[in-house]
């Protein structure tokens, strides 16, 4: 099979949609909630571990702040579902999260998996699972590790 040519993968929706991700992600990650926004739908749903209900990127990075001194993601592979279309795909994000927990103790390693929806171009719906949470029950002794 031949290469394909930047004007090709340019046209192609699994790309398109695989990019979008990845740019979201960054600029949601520096955090620039504002930036973020403009790769979003107006109708965006955002449903982070405990089926946190959010619509906005700025109240996930309100969340992060309520849960990490900081928090970074280090990006693993990103994974587009066959048949998705311009008019709409689903793409998963995969890799680990770093930072410092609220009390400044570091961690990494905390793996972490993203589901996005992209329609016409915009994020409709991103879901969030991490390993954070069973983490934060190990440190509070509520868990064995």
């Amino acid at each position: 099979m031949p290469a394909q040519t930047p004007a090709a993968l340019a046209a192609d929706p699994a790309q398109q949609a695989a990019a979008l991700v990845e740019t979201y992600l960054r600029l949601h990650m520096i955090p620039d909630p504002d930036a973020a926004r403009a790769y979003c739908a107006p109708e965006l749903e955002i449903r982070f571990t405990g089926n946190r209900l959010m619509h906005d990127p700025a109240e996930a990075t309100a969340f992060n702040r309520a849960r990490y001194k900081w928090v970074k993601k280090q990006f693993g592979p990103t994974h587009v579902v066959a048949g998705g279309s311009a008019a709409e795909t689903v793409v998963y994000q995969t890799g680990t999260l770093y930072g410092e927990w609220l009390d400044g103790t570091p961690f990494e390693g905390n793996r972490y998996v993203d589901r996005y929806v992209v329609r016409h171009g915009k994020i409709v719906k991103m879901e969030v699972w991490n390993d954070s949470a069973e983490w934060l029950l190990v440190r509070a002794g509520l868990a064995q590790p």
